[in-house]
């Protein structure tokens, strides 16, 4: 098997914004305090990140600024997917340039492609920047899904390490571990599957959840992985209706609202992004409150 970029939980990062952009200061609180806690890698600027209504500028710098934070002590994986594969390459580079540990590239939208397109893209990336990559598979914002068979190709290649799967579809899922074995990590990219997806030998999850709760998604990863099978699955269980809460709106409303809550952020979303509806948010601190949480 490849290197892996990381085992456990890393979290897919929000962005503090406010009306001047990011806030830099609240970005180094909330990357320290999921550092103390132990999470074990952070993916930056992704879609919970609002990757997609950053500016070039604002994207670049908070890639550079969350590596120069980190500063090594747990891996940093930029997302530098685009639909758009040149400027895939582009961005890549950059984060590469700037010290990053990794790259997370999700399949194209809108002009979505084939699975041949997909490749090629995915591979044009890789080798042009040769930095260790994460394929990342949603369908459900992208309009196209990346078959297992495509993975399974891509995976030949040496700087393909992982694959985030967000598809939702176990099926799939378990499809895709019987081609890739241990060739590349698969990530389970929905909270409320992270259990199912480790017993089909996963390593682990890039998770929402994390923003609010690190130590215990790491932990709930790790106990599963040391055969403490029934805890680990119990506190699946245990946090469903959190996670079902955290994606009752499109995401990162709910989790920018539930970290505006915990005082890491201000409850600001740029455009079509709006803030959490009340009744969603009644629900959400409730049960929030319920698993520990001070808000």
């Amino acid at each position: 098997m490849k290197e892996i970029l990381f085992t456990g939980a890393a979290t897919a990062i929000i962005t503090p914004l406010n009306e001047k952009g990011v806030d830099y200061n609240k970005f180094s609180d909330l990357l320290e305090w999921q550092i103390s806690k132990k999470i074990d890698a952070i993916v930056a600027v992704g879609t919970t990140g609002e990757g997609s209504t950053l500016t070039d500028e604002e994207h670049k710098e908070a890639i550079r600024f969350c590596v120069e934070q980190v500063k090594g002590r747990v891996p940093v994986i930029a997302g530098t997917g685009s639909n758009d594969t040149a400027y895939a390459v582009e961005l890549s580079r950059y984060a590469k340039e700037v010290g990053s540990d990794g790259l997370l590239l999700v399949t194209p939208y809108y002009n979505k492609a084939t699975q041949k397109g997909m490749q090629i893209s995915f591979e044009a990336v890789a080798n042009e920047v040769k930095l260790p990559s994460i394929l990342y598979n949603v369908p459900s914002r992208t309009g196209c899904n990346l078959l297992p068979e495509t993975v399974a190709r891509l995976a030949e290649n040496p700087y393909v390490v992982g694959v985030k799967e967000a598809s939702g579809n176990i099926s799939q899922i378990a499809k895709l571990a019987s081609l890739v074995g241990d060739e590349i990590a698969i990530y389970s990219g929905n909270d409320d599957q992270i259990i199912p997806v480790l017993s089909l030998g996963s390593k682990g999850v890039i998770s929402v959840l994390s923003n609010l709760l690190p130590t215990e998604t790491s932990q709930m990863c790790h106990l599963y992985m040391e055969g403490e099978t029934k805890a680990a699955a119990k506190m699946q269980l245990d946090y469903i209706d959190l996670i079902d809460a955290l994606f009752s709106e499109v995401n990162p409303i709910p989790v920018k609202a539930a970290m505006a809550a915990m005082g890491f952020c201000d409850d600001y979303l740029r455009l079509p992004l709006t803030p959490m509806e009340a009744k969603n948010r009644e629900v959400l601190l409730a049960l929030m409150r319920k698993a520990g949480l001070s808000v």
